[in-house]
């Protein structure tokens, strides 16, 4: 590759982006765009970024970029929403943080280990009797999609509109989500927003046991989430709660089977901690995090020193520290052995580590473990597709044979 590019929209990028990676992180590692935005490559300095004070997750509030004046209105009428816990910063996020985090316990997620187990076994099962599976379709999507029902409580019979709003809804998330893109998420939220009402208005009446209804009685030294607020974080909850382990599912099952001296291991010993690290750090399914700094800041790199100033995009590639060899020797190799896996970016990092990093880690090893444990003859049919995403990568369609 001669020049380091960052560019989204090009399709080599999006179907393999670490020597694009690789490239930046060599000669650019802090590297402007034409659009303005900073792209950090280097492990060391999304991990800093990632954990300072002196950056926002608000980009909303803070972002003095706007590509379009459509952008830019959509901007300025979410400053006037209530924000998801994703895009707070404290003392707000800390608070709310703090009442949702007893529902994330490891405890907590380990008691839906039968649950999980049971629902891909009856994957597996009819998968067995017709000698193939679509991963994503017939595995990914719906596994972690029931498992995240069952655990707020919430109706299935709409899947189908859930398994719609949730993509278009994640593809507003892109750096390069168009204009119609956003105002079909903003459709997608207006659909979505008065179902949920309805099932939290029932909720209230009749509680339960179930995550949802803990979320309604939550309370730690007197504070409760507001109506907002908890509509906030279902919508995060349940888009988020399925659609990025439905990408991790599909990515390590398609790594593990072009590492097949890797599969042998799984099919051997089944996925255990370390390994599903590796898994994540391999090829995770969120590739990149904003963040807005507050004050000016600098980065220091081939020996200048690069000035940021407040209110610029800076996109911390997470996948691109995850490949960093100045921390992962021979990043590119799959090794589910691998000692330092668990220092891995795939979950973000600082106050916004993903809360559902012991549901997804759990969901994979049970998922995938139990696939290559039950078929360790599998072949991939045809070519895979991936999702024509930048920030979040995943396998579109994976068909297997189970010969």
């Amino acid at each position: 590759m001669s020049a380091p590019e960052f560019n989204p929209f090009n399709p080599e990028f999006r179907a393999h982006p670490y020597p694009f990676y690789d490239a930046l992180r060599t000669h650019e590692p802090v590297h402007t765009t034409e659009f303005g935005m900073v792209v950090l490559t280097r492990y060391d300095d999304v991990s800093t970024t990632l954990k300072s004070a002196d950056f926002s997750r608000d980009i909303d509030k803070y972002s003095t970029q706007a590509t379009t004046q459509a952008r830019q209105r959509r901007r300025e009428m979410q400053r006037e929403r209530t924000k998801s816990i994703l895009n707070l910063d404290p003392p707000d996020h800390t608070r709310l943080r703090r009442i949702v985090s007893k529902s994330f316990t490891p405890s907590a997620m380990e008691r839906l280990r039968g649950r999980i187990q049971q629902l891909v076994d009856t994957v597996l099962d009819a998968a067995h009797e017709r000698g193939s599976i679509e991963l994503i379709d017939d595995l990914a999507f719906p596994v972690p999609f029931q498992v995240i029902s069952d655990l707020l409580n919430m109706p299935t019979e709409r899947a189908d509109e859930m398994r719609e709003w949730s993509q278009i809804i994640t593809n507003s998330l892109e750096s390069t989500a168009t204009d119609e893109e956003l105002a079909q998420s903003d459709a997608a939220v207006a659909q979505l927003v008065p179902y949920l009402t309805s099932i939290i208005e029932e909720r209230r009446k009749n509680l339960g046991d179930d995550m949802l209804s803990s979320l309604i009685t939550a309370e730690e030294a007197g504070d409760k989430m507001t109506t907002d607020e908890l509509m906030a974080f279902l919508v995060l909850l349940y888009i988020a709660g399925h659609e990025t382990t439905v990408n991790l599912i599909g990515n390590s099952t398609l790594a593990l089977l072009r590492h097949p001296d890797q599969a042998a291991l799984v099919h051997q010993h089944g996925l255990n901690s370390q390994a599903i690290d590796e898994l994540l750090r391999f090829d995770g399914p969120v590739q990149h995090t904003v963040r807005i700094p507050l004050k000016p800041v600098r980065y220091e790199a081939h020996g200048n020193t690069f000035a940021i100033e407040p209110g610029t995009v800076v996109l911390t590639s997470l996948g691109a520290a995850n490949h960093d060899p100045a921390l992962f020797d021979a990043p590119h190799e799959l090794r589910l052995d691998r000692p330092n896996s668990h220092r891995h970016m795939a979950f973000a990092s600082g106050i916004h580590y993903c809360l559902g990093s012991a549901l997804a880690k759990l969901e994979v090893e049970v998922a995938v473990g139990t696939l290559f444990q039950r078929f360790p003859n599998m072949n991939i049919v045809g070519t895979p597709s991936w999702r024509d995403r930048l920030t979040i990568r995943g396998v579109n369609q994976l068909q297997l044979s189970l010969s």
